[in-house]
């Protein structure tokens, strides 16, 4: 009886031990997103439980024994897993077994009073384990994972009978025997699982009970106890894990990640366009946009210059435009590029621009502006960019100097082609920027 209580301590210790790992192990998995996963693969396993000869293939007579005595049996196993549904583990098991009546007599006091008793001394088997792999859609690691074992092993046994015309002892002896299980472990952590099976061995012996049968004889035995994985913490076991599930979980979390950084570009463009409009608006009505204008709020039709001051004396002067003037406007037409379908002024525009800003500083022009663009697209995006391209550059040319209440910009869209739309070449000529000296 103490002998018994001890294990039944010892079981209850283990699966304490195997709920306080759960407690202390962490749910996420370690390690980037779509990057080559780590496993556990090794693990070891300590059970206990009740061994007796009787067995679901025993048949009404219950081998030579007719009634079954349960007694306590304890066992370990070290296991590879292969792949998720398949793992190689090698068995060991002790303890003994006992029956009563033996089925060599008749019904009476003297079948009562007989029975056996084999010590297993050691045991030894090599099986392989197949386990339903976990395909979950939603479970990466799964809380039940039902298994069947079959392989081979070998054991040194004691049996005794008594109560027989064959009383007496066997003596020690070894033989092969084919074990047969299953059972289903419950997944406490990714390191620690709850084994419940139930194990059949067929002896290849008839005398494994001491007494010689007609047929080789059996024995089952029914355990509990826990399986612990070893390898790196926070890994999962490969028996358990759910490739499935988990890439549905880092495609999801990808997913999420690309439109938060969507929503965050699309606002940082509107926060850009809300700037840029405020840049490039002109509060006081002078010609001036509000980036370059160091004197805002001026009265409006006050003569202003390229600083949105007001000028004190403006001096009109006789308006004489040469040839040269022309050359120089010309070339500035020829060399102005933009950002494609923005008004963004490319760099390499900049030199002739200077140019002509020097010209209408020096001479003191008025210039008309005028954008034109192709068909293509709505009316309304064409207007809009027309105007801001010939916006784009006043504000250039102002910031070079130029005074802003003698540069007229205007946008016509795509409504004064100067050549055919149906043309990849008639539409690049019709994306332009007409400058007018007067």
């Amino acid at each position: 009886m103490l002998a018994k209580l001890t294990k039944s301590a010892m079981i209850l210790s283990l699966t304490g031990l195997s709920f306080s790992s759960f407690s202390q192990d962490a749910d996420s998995d370690n390690g980037a997103r779509f990057e080559k996963k780590s496993f556990r693969t090794w693990s070891i396993g300590l059970n206990g439980g009740m061994l007796t000869h009787y067995t679901p293939f025993n048949g009404q007579s219950n081998g030579d024994f007719n009634t079954p005595q349960e007694s306590w049996g304890y066992g370990g196993y070290i296991k590879k897993q292969i792949l998720p549904g398949f793992g190689i583990q090698a068995d060991f098991l002790a303890g003994k077994l006992k029956g009563k009546r033996a089925n060599v007599l008749p019904t009476g006091t003297a079948q009562d009073n007989s029975g056996f008793d084999t010590r297993i001394d050691w045991s030894a088997a090599l099986s392989g384990n197949f386990t339903i792999a976990n395909l979950s859609l939603n479970q990466k690691r799964s809380f039940l994972s039902p298994y069947v074992t079959a392989g081979a092993g070998y054991m040194s046994s004691n049996g005794s009978v008594y109560g027989t015309a064959a009383d007496g002892s066997t003596g020690y002896q070894e033989n092969w025997f084919i074990p047969i299980g299953a059972g289903f472990k419950i997944g406490v952590s990714k390191g620690v699982n709850i084994d419940l099976g139930y194990k059949v061995s067929f002896m290849k012996a008839n005398d494994f009970d001491g007494l010689n049968g007609g047929s080789n004889d059996r024995f089952s035995y029914a355990h509990a106890g826990v399986e612990i994985a070893l390898g790196k913490k926070g890994t999962s076991q490969l028996s358990n894990y759910s490739p499935i599930a988990a890439i549905r979980e880092e495609s999801a979390a990808e997913s999420a990640e690309l439109r938060r950084a969507l929503s965050t570009s699309e606002q940082n463009r509107l926060r850009d366009q809300e700037q840029y409009a405020r840049d490039l608006g002109d509060d006081d009505a002078d010609g001036v946009a509000n980036k370059f204008d160091k004197c805002p709020g001026t009265p409006a039709n006050t003569v202003v210059d390229g600083a949105g001051c007001p000028l004190k004396t403006p001096t009109p002067q006789k308006i004489i435009i040469t040839e040269e003037d022309r050359r120089v406007v010309g070339e500035a037409i020829k060399n102005l590029e933009f950002d494609l379908g923005k008004a963004t002024i490319k760099e390499r525009s900049f030199e002739t621009l200077n140019r002509v800003a020097r010209l209408l500083v020096d001479k003191n022009f008025s210039l008309k502006l005028a954008g034109h663009t192709d068909n293509t697209g709505s009316m309304a995006l064409n207007l809009r960019l027309s105007k801001e391209r010939a916006e784009a550059v006043k504000s250039y040319l102002v910031s070079q100097g130029a005074n802003p209440s003698r540069i007229e910009a205007t946008g016509y869209g795509p409504n004064q082609p100067i050549a055919s739309n149906k043309t990849a070449e008639g539409r690049q000529q019709n994306r332009r920027v007409e400058f007018t000296l007067f």
